[in-house]
């Protein structure tokens, strides 16, 4: 279950493999020229949050992206391992095409050497409860992987099938009386 507080996500910027379509999984691929250009645009956008505590994949992708956001606000960058993006073993390089990665997120195949999608469901859910106790009541950037974005969609029972594109700044905001589910909006 996901904690309910709000925070802010962030999905790191493209990478070579992103830009040719290959499922990079745990394989740490850096960004390239367009995935910093859009980790500075999204640090512009964070720098007006308001952001206290800043939570990151341990993947380089993500880590430098989230480096540009701690540079523009000022803040210590706090790792959490949990957010890392979903282990696809063997699979990790192949192409997107074809059925084998929808057949993967249904349970159906799963690749030698991978997690099964509910593990990586309930793995990352955890990394993510653990930076939102970190960050307690202190507004909070989340900077990680389209998969784990899919997680927090899983978990406040969002429609996990619509993407974050990179570089991508969303806020979550938790149930209240007078909107009963989460509500995700893309910012800047």
């Amino acid at each position: 279950m996901l904690i309910q507080r709000p925070f802010y996500f962030l999905r790191h910027g493209e990478t070579e493999w992103n830009r040719t379509h290959r499922a990079q999984g745990q394989i740490d691929i850096p960004l390239n020229e367009t995935g910093v250009a859009q980790a500075l645009r999204a640090a512009e956008v964070v720098r007006t949050l308001g952001v206290r505590r800043i939570c990151a994949s341990p993947l380089s992708r993500a880590f430098e992206t989230a480096r540009h956001s701690a540079d523009a606000v000022g803040l210590p960058i706090e790792v959490v391992e949990n957010l890392r993006e979903c282990g696809l073993g063997s699979d990790e390089g192949r192409m997107h095409g074809g059925t084998w990665f929808a057949d993967w997120r249904a349970g159906t195949y799963v690749p030698e050497g991978a997690e099964t999608y509910a593990g990586f469901l309930t793995r990352v859910i955890g990394g993510v409860n653990d930076a939102l106790t970190l960050a307690g009541d202190e507004p909070l950037l989340i900077v990680a992987h389209g998969g784990v974005y899919w997680s927090i969609l899983h978990h406040a029972g969002l429609s996990a099938e619509q993407n974050a594109g990179n570089g991508e700044v969303m806020r979550f905001a938790p149930p209240r009386a007078d909107a009963p589910g989460w509500m995700v909006e893309r910012l800047g």
